[in-house]
């Protein structure tokens, strides 16, 4: 092999090396931002540690939770409460982020909202056993760390203002069922929220959300006393 085919191969090597690395390099942003993991870092740094007997609480969820906080944020005063909803996040998101804003906050109760995005697709094709299979992972993974879960259930939707003709109403109750079979089954809290909300068409009460889908504020003032009162149950 003579010096000027040495050279094509080392530039070669080179170039192929420097590629894969920024393939990689890619992949490894697009993970990330798919998941968000950033969205609360810097305040995740800022949690403290937990003083004794203190009995804190995890939201995890999404734009219903994330609007929580903003709009109701006396809820959330005084209490070793931390909403880390994202908004328009999907159960697989929610899964991939659960180490950095759920266990790595060392949580006694995790309060999970999960499965309306996954029902407007809003990271790919809606299969419910997927969705549900998230949900039991994330519930799975609390209980392994000793953490106690309440799964809520979806709250009613009659359509999607951003993804319109899908008919989620049904897939709705359907998920809702298979997640209370589940909870019953393996003794995880299951919360009905569902209930309080819905109107006759399937839908959320147009007083308790404006666009169908997000709590007003009345909407959360239904809720709180429901999650409230599941809180204290598990604790």
């Amino acid at each position: 092999m003579n010096n000027s085919t040495t050279r094509t191969l080392i530039v070669v090597a080179f170039t192929a090396t420097a590629l894969l690395s920024s393939a990689q390099q890619k992949i490894n942003d697009s993970w990330s931002d798919w998941a968000n993991f950033k969205k609360y870092a810097a305040q995740n740094a800022e949690v403290p540690p937990k003083q004794k007997g203190e009995k804190r609480v995890v939201f995890l969820g999404n734009s219903i939770f994330e609007g929580w906080l903003r709009l109701r944020p006396e809820f959330f005063a005084g209490k070793p409460y931390y909403d880390r909803g994202i908004s328009g996040q999907t159960t697989p998101q929610m899964l991939l982020r659960f180490h950095e804003d759920v266990l790595n906050l060392q949580p006694d109760v995790l309060v999970l909202k999960a499965g309306i995005n996954d029902i407007a697709q809003n990271t790919g094709p809606y299969d419910q056993q997927c969705t549900l299979n998230n949900i039991q992972s994330i519930a799975q993974l609390a209980r392994a760390n000793g953490i106690k879960i309440i799964i809520c259930s979806v709250l009613p939707a009659k359509d999607f203002k951003w993804r319109p003709g899908l008919e989620p109403a049904d897939k709705v109750i359907a998920l809702n069922a298979a997640i209370k079979a589940f909870a019953e089954e393996h003794k995880f809290f299951y919360l009905d929220l569902y209930s309080a909300v819905v109107d006759e068409n399937k839908g959320m009460k147009a007083e308790y959300a404006d666009d169908g889908v997000h709590p007003t504020v009345e909407g959360y003032k239904v809720l709180e006393p429901l999650v409230e009162a599941a809180i204290k149950k598990v604790k």
